[in-house]
């Protein structure tokens, strides 16, 4: 059973930076698609922050964080990771990693429903 667990987070004022990182367990990540996605406030829909496909050359960014967010995978650790730089305080949140296996020839899903393994999330707060 594949498993997703976050690490990373935490507290950094406005400017700073932080990197995020996604370790899965119970299989190969270079299967899977994976991406980023957060949720604010607590109880909202979760909002597709970034995603990197499983062939790395595929990789997709929310309008509101190109420029300072940068997914990347090494999949002989069998993690994804996502640097995040100038955060700002619309980039406080609860951080998500999730991963489903691809069609091949489809393009990265943007969409929560297209997502079936989940991790539980961690806590990304900007102070300004």
């Amino acid at each position: 059973q594949v498993q997703l667990v976050e690490s990373g987070g935490g507290l950094v004022q406005a400017g700073g930076s932080l990197r995020l990182s996604c370790a899965v367990s119970g299989g190969d990540v270079s299967l899977y698609s994976v991406a980023w996605f957060r949720q604010r406030p607590p109880g909202k829909d979760s909002e597709f922050v970034a995603g990197i496909n499983r062939s790395r050359n595929g990789v997709r960014y929310a309008d509101s964080v190109k420029g300072r967010f940068t997914i990347s995978r090494d999949n002989a650790k069998n993690m994804v990771f996502l640097q995040m730089i100038n955060l700002n305080d619309e980039d406080t949140g609860v951080y998500y990693c999730a991963s489903y296996l691809p069609v091949w020839g489809r393009p990265l899903a943007t969409t929560s429903e297209t997502y079936n393994i989940w991790g539980q999330g961690i806590q990304v707060t900007v102070s300004s």
